[in-house]
């Protein structure tokens, strides 16, 4: 039996990242594709767009043009309108601040991490 090595497993699991996503005065590009396996650290100054960054990916925030995949599965797509919910991406996100989801009533909040 054969056995992928890490860099050949890193090559079919890829996060795409093509978008533009604007918070206030702030604009954030990327274009990137990134292992989905392992560990990836994202680190800058602050004022980067590092939790703009995570906020797209995760689902928190949309982007204004662009689209993010992961493998097939499409996160968003602003050309066609595609959008998987945040609670369908199976991402897991710890708030640097205390939130809430707006769209859960205060239990589903409290539950959604036991999903």
């Amino acid at each position: 039996m054969e056995q992928s090595s890490p860099a050949g497993l890193a090559a079919r699991h890829v996060l795409s990242l093509d978008f533009t996503a604007t918070r206030g005065a702030f604009t954030l590009e990327v274009a990137a594709a990134l292992p989905a396996r392992g560990i990836t650290g994202v680190f800058g100054r602050s004022g980067a767009g590092k939790s703009t960054l995570i906020d797209v990916v995760a689902g928190v925030t949309r982007p204004q043009r662009g689209h993010v995949l992961l493998d097939d599965t499409v996160f968003v797509d602003v050309d066609t309108g595609r959008w998987l919910p945040i609670e369908r991406r199976r991402i897991g996100y710890v708030f640097q601040d205390a939130k809430l989801f707006p769209h859960l009533r205060v239990q589903a909040n409290l539950r959604y991490g036991l999903q």
